[in-house]
């Protein structure tokens, strides 16, 4: 798979995406870096004491998952999410198990959290 931080707009390793206390636990969080070609979407997903991170794009119709600002979870918050076809995608491994895209995974993004701070991974 190619690097998603190879693409325009994307961050830079080491970029400070926010205080890991700004995600819920359970909870995810949105991130928009660049503007047009350059726009890179992402989103990290915070369950169980983990932080996952990926490019915000359904495998499916690549579009972004989310129809409100950092709605990525079902409402019992065990699963990803996509609004438009209504897609669901394991939290762990962005694996898609039902929907149109389903054997499909959404492509991660590595991060790391130091000292609180959540942050693009190398």
């Amino acid at each position: 798979m190619k690097n998603p931080l190879a693409r325009p707009g994307a961050p830079a390793p080491g970029t400070r995406l926010c205080a890991l206390d700004d995600i819920d636990e359970p909870g995810a969080k949105g991130f928009l870096f660049g503007k047009g070609a350059d726009r890179f979407d992402m989103f990290l997903v915070r369950k169980n004491g983990a932080v996952r991170a990926y490019v915000n794009e359904c495998p499916h119709a690549f579009t972004p998952l989310e129809t409100w600002p950092d709605k990525f979870l079902t409402l019992d918050e065990e699963r990803i999410i996509c609004s438009t076809h209504a897609a669901l995608f394991r939290i762990e491994d962005g694996h898609c198990t039902s929907g149109p895209c389903a054997g499909k995974s959404l492509i991660p993004i590595p991060v790391e959290v130091v000292d609180g701070e959540v942050r693009i991974g190398s």
